[in-house]
C-alpha cells in the first residue's frame, strides 16, 4: 500500500533519509472471548519536524489505539501487533528492547491523554507528579525537581504556580488540569508529542487557549505534533496535514485546506457536512447514517459502504486501495475523482 508521506508547512531542513516518525502498514488486534477484534488495519503515515498531523475520525475508528501503539502502552495481551513498523528516526520501536524503548518514551516521544482528571493521580499534588519525570529520567533530587515543576507550570500559564504546585488535581478546573497534563508531557523536551483529544469536555474559549498553547510550545521546541480528535473545527487552524481514519484504516490524507475545500472520500465529506454552520440555524443538522462497523465483524470490501450513499456493487466486492488522486492527496475510494468533482 502506498504510504502518504507528510510534508511540513514552513519547516526548516529535515532528515532526508528518515522522517521523524514513520508508521508503516501497522496492524493491531485484540483477542477477546468473542473473537479477534481488528482495531488497526494497515495504517501508514509519517511525521516530520515542526509538522502538525491531525488524525480525525469517529470514536472507535482506531485513533487512540494508533497512539498507544506508538507509545508502546498497549496491554499485550489482549492486544497484539501482528504486522507493521513504527520507526522513530529510522529505528523500529516494535523490535527495540524494552529498556531502549523506555528511554525513548517520555524523553523523545510523549503523550497528552484525553481525560486529564483520570490520568492524574488524585492522592498526590500536581507538582509532585510533574517533578516525577525529572526524578525518574534525570536523577534530580526532590527540591530541584519541584523547582522544575514550578517552571513548567508557569510555562503552561498556570497562575500562582509557586503556591499551587502543592495543590491536588481536584482543586483545578478542567482547563487547568489539561495544562498540567501538557506540562508533564513536555517536561523532558520530546521531539514527538501526541495529543489525544486534548480539548475534550472543555468549553470553546478554553479549547482555543489549549490549542494556542500547544502551537506556542511547538514553535519554541520545533517538535512534531500528532493531534488526535473527532472535532474538525479544532484542527482547521493548526494542522498542516490531516489523516482521516475509519474502521482502523486511513481513508483520506491531505493538506488541510484542500481537504476542507473538496474532500476526496464520502466519509470525509460527511464529517465536514456535519459541522454546524451559522446559516443553518433552525435547520436539522446533517449526520452520517448508521454506525461504525463492529471490530469483530468488519464488512467486506470497502468498510464504509454500508453507510455510504454512493455505494454500488463494486464497493461491496472490491476493497479500494489508498491511492494518490491528486498531488499530495490520497483517498481510499473507488470514486474519489467523482467525489472531488462534486
Amino acid at each position: 500500500m502506498t504510504s502518504p508521506h507528510t510534508t511540513p508547512a514552513g519547516a526548516g531542513s529535515v532528515a532526508v533519509d528518515h522522517p521523524l516518525l514513520e508508521v508503516e502498514d501497522l496492524f493491531v488486534e485484540f483477542h477477546t472471548r468473542d473473537g479477534v477484534a481488528s482495531a488497526i488495519n494497515g495504517v501508514s503515515f509519517t511525521l516530520e519536524e515542526r509538522e502538525t498531523l491531525a488524525i480525525l475520525g469517529e470514536s472507535g475508528s482506531g485513533k487512540s489505539v494508533t497512539a498507544q501503539a506508538i507509545m508502546g502502552i498497549l496491554d499485550m495481551p489482549p492486544a497484539k501487533i501482528p504486522r507493521g513498523q513504527i520507526r522513530y528516526r529510522g529505528n523500529d520501536l516494535l523490535t527495540m528492547a524494552d529498556k531502549s524503548r523506555r528511554a525513548i518514551r517520555g524523553p523523545e516521544i510523549s503523550m497528552i491523554f484525553q481525560d486529564a482528571l483520570s490520568s492524574l493521580n488524585p492522592v498526590f499534588p500536581v507538582g509532585w507528579q510533574i517533578a516525577e519525570m525529572f526524578r525518574k529520567h534525570r536523577g534530580m533530587n526532590r527540591r530541584d525537581s519541584l523547582d522544575e515543576a514550578v517552571r513548567l507550570m508557569e510555562r503552561v500559564q498556570i497562575p500562582a504556580a509557586k503556591e499551587r504546585v502543592r495543590s491536588y488535581p481536584h482543586q483545578f478546573s478542567g482547563g487547568m488540569r489539561q495544562r498540567i497534563m501538557i506540562a508533564m508531557a513536555i517536561a523532558l523536551n520530546p521531539r514527538v508529542l501526541i495529543a489525544d483529544e486534548p480539548t475534550t469536555a472543555l468549553d470553546v474559549t478554553v479549547q482555543a487557549q489549549i490549542m494556542a498553547l500547544l502551537q506556542e510550545i511547538q514553535d519554541e521546541e520545533g517538535m512534531g505534533l500528532i493531534l488526535i480528535t473527532h472535532d474538525l473545527g479544532v484542527v482547521a487552524d493548526v494542522a498542516d496535514r490531516i489523516a482521516v481514519m475509519y474502521a482502523g484504516r486511513i481513508v483520506e490524507s491531505s493538506d488541510v485546506l484542500p481537504l476542507y475545500a473538496k474532500p476526496a472520500h464520502p466519509y470525509t465529506k460527511g464529517l465536514i457536512e456535519s459541522i454546524p454552520q451559522l446559516e443553518d440555524k433552525g435547520k436539522e443538522l446533517f449526520a452520517i447514517k448508521g454506525l461504525p462497523p463492529s471490530l469483530l465483524r468488519m464488512p467486506p470490501a470497502c468498510k464504509f459502504h454500508p453507510r455510504c450513499t454512493r455505494a454500488v456493487e463494486v464497493c461491496r466486492t472490491d476493497d479500494p486501495e489508498l491511492r494518490e488522486v491528486e498531488p499530495g492527496r490520497f483517498s481510499r475510494c473507488h470514486f474519489a475523482e467523482e467525489v472531488l468533482g462534486e
